[in-house]
């Protein structure tokens, strides 16, 4: 369900502007209208702490399960600067040690000489240069009495020579910098620097154990910037400073409480019918509340004025997570990893809870389709036989069954899971029309027709139905009408206006019928993927069954990779189908468009 929203304004004197503020953020039940960016030295600082956090995690010793107490703030803040220092010295030291290379990859090839020796010989009236230049330029440069020149030796096979003064322009050479270090200085400065780093890294190393301090100390700088950007939202006047924002419409008492005890003043409205900018607030329910996880993977948040399809979307989800993954041997090792994962948390928490379901409900299908971790000698065990459903069996052999005959069935069915699944979003859309008094719900009466329509239209062109397909053209024709005629509609147009609008956009309607017929065709994936993910196991199999003697310990590892892998395909599929289902066909019959914006309320976070 989600919860109604109200319009709230709350108003005191300047002088009270941060009880005001903190009055707020204890009851935490404001999500603030048009709410700004906090004060930049404060965000930083949190953004500061979070990469050092991070980059702190690098040095942890994995092993090493030793967990500091929380410091105190005093502690910590000397702990911090100290490992602040060290992040810097270590980036320094480490592009010291990078120049040093760099020059000692530059000047390594005239080897290792002492500019220092060189200074002196300058300062003796000696000023030597050096130059890089062909045989012919140095020969034409010795050839000139008024060049003092010396060769030297050749680097790279080029003609290097050392000349008292510069090189007169007529000579082209291309002149070697002097180094303010040479090789042997540059080298004991990188061993310099890297015993510098390996300081920094053992300051770093011990640092990496508090990061319970850093967690608490960011919680406490997140409040800071919560309360920073509180600030900047509030409006002024020289007397009074107030606030916007909306307010959960069950949380309004607890509002007003405080608003009495700070002695701040309030106004209390509906939301605008054009605001759309009003947070949505889900309240789940026990069961509702396993789909939560899957919600916040994927991002997605109805908007305030759209329907919360929870239930439908668990319900769907579960049944589309065992059809695709289709294997109820892979249903075990999902629920024994399950298991093992709430030991080690030490109690069940949604996702565990969302997995336990999704396992067992896998679990089940595998037992209906006889389908065992692809292997079809699964059926000479009396009891996995005893649990098939011939009609859906993946080995209808064992049942005197032709393999056309389960094919058909499954593929029935899951037309079948589509048109019910479309046709409900069509109905759910109806019903939140008519309190509405929006006319257009007989545009979704329309679609339902359409939906039905469709389906035995799928049945009779894919599993070659014998059905009667005049009267389902002539419900196709029936449902195109509805929807021209009554699509248009809504509550703040009369009913002409509505039917003009409706006319206009007929060669739209007669596009999304046809579209209609693609998405119930589009549930066929969830026979498609099922069976591939089938076949790609009976193959591994396959291939191991065929690996005898000293082959048999490779083909184990086939085995356990090519399910691991076929595991792994089969997970990508649930996303990229089974969520799609949900998320596009579904959800566009209703008309959901999953446009929430997440209710954050200004609350302490520590």
């Amino acid at each position: 369900m989600i919860e109604k929203m109200k319009m709230v304004h709350i108003v005191t004197s300047a002088a009270h502007k941060e009880e005001m503020l903190q009055g707020l953020r204890e009851i935490g039940v404001m999500h603030l209208a048009e709410k700004q960016s906090a004060d930049r030295d404060v965000a930083e600082r949190y953004q500061n702490m979070a990469q050092t956090a991070m980059a702190l995690k690098d040095y942890a010793d994995p092993k090493s399960k030793e967990s500091a107490p929380v410091l105190s703030d005093d502690n910590f803040n000397e702990m911090y600067a100290g490992v602040r220092e060290a992040m810097e010295q270590k980036t320094a030291l480490s592009q010291e040690i990078s120049g040093a290379k760099s020059e000692i990859d530059r000047i390594s090839a005239w080897g290792d000489f002492s500019p220092a020796e060189l200074d002196a010989l300058r300062e003796e009236g000696y000023d030597f240069h050096f130059y890089r230049m062909s045989d012919k330029d140095f020969g034409a440069a010795a050839a000139d009495e008024n060049v003092k020149i010396i060769r030297l030796a050749s680097i790279d096979k080029q003609c290097t020579a050392a000349v008292l003064g510069t090189l007169p322009p007529e000579y082209a050479g291309t002149e070697f910098v002097l180094p303010e270090k040479g090789v042997t200085e540059l080298q004991k400065d990188i061993s310099t620097c890297e015993e510098g780093i390996k300081e920094c890294n053992k300051t770093l190393e011990a640092a990496s154990v508090h990061d319970a301090s850093f967690k608490d100390q960011m919680l406490k700088l997140q409040d800071e910037v919560n309360f920073s950007a509180a600030e900047a939202t509030t409006q002024s006047d020289d007397e009074f400073v107030w606030i916007s924002g909306y307010i959960p419409e069950e949380d309004l008492e607890a509002f007003k409480k405080m608003a009495a005890e700070k002695g701040c003043a309030y106004a209390v409205d509906e939301v605008a019918d054009d605001d759309d900018k009003i947070p949505t607030k889900v309240k789940y329910n026990k069961l509702t509340k396993l789909i939560q996880p899957v919600f916040d993977i994927l991002g997605i948040l109805p908007g305030y004025r759209e329907q919360d399809i929870s239930l439908w979307f668990f319900l769907f989800f579960t049944l589309f997570f065992a059809m695709i993954i289709g294997d109820g041997g892979y249903g075990v090792l999902i629920l024994i990893g399950t298991i093992a994962l709430t030991v080690k948390q030490k109690k069940v928490t949604d996702v565990s809870f969302l997995l336990y379901v999704l396992s067992i409900a896998t679990i089940i299908w595998g037992a209906v389709t006889g389908t065992w971790f692809g292997m079809e000698s699964a059926m000479n065990v009396p009891i996995l036989k005893s649990l098939v459903i011939p009609q859906f069996a993946t080995y209808p052999q064992f049942f005197g069954l032709d393999a056309s005959v389960p094919q058909n069935q499954i593929m029935k069915f899951s037309f079948t899971i589509g048109a019910i699944q479309m046709a409900l979003g069509s109905i759910l859309s109806i019903k939140n029309k008519i309190p509405k008094k929006d006319l257009s719900w007989v545009a979704d009466v329309g679609w339902t027709i359409a939906v039905i329509a469709m389906y035995l239209l799928s049945l009779f062109l894919v599993i070659h139905e014998n059905i009667n397909i005049k009267p389902v053209f002539a419900a196709i024709g029936v449902a195109f009408v509805l929807v021209v005629l009554f699509g248009g509609m809504s509550p703040d147009k009369t009913f002409g206006q509505g039917l003009k609008a409706g006319l206009a956009d007929s060669f739209t309607v007669f596009l999304n019928t046809i579209s209609c017929f693609g998405n119930v065709m589009s549930y066929i994936r969830l026979f498609a993927v099922g069976m591939a993910g089938v076949a790609i196991s009976q193959s591994f199999n396959g291939i191991a069954a065929g690996m005898s003697g000293p082959l048999v310990i490779l083909g184990v590892v086939v085995v356990l990779i090519g399910h691991a892998l076929n595991i792994i395909m089969c997970f990508l599929s649930v996303v990229v189908h089974g969520v799609r289902l949900n998320v596009l066909e579904f959800s566009g019959q209703i008309g959901l468009e999953w446009t929430g914006i997440p209710y954050e309320p200004f609350k302490k976070v520590n």
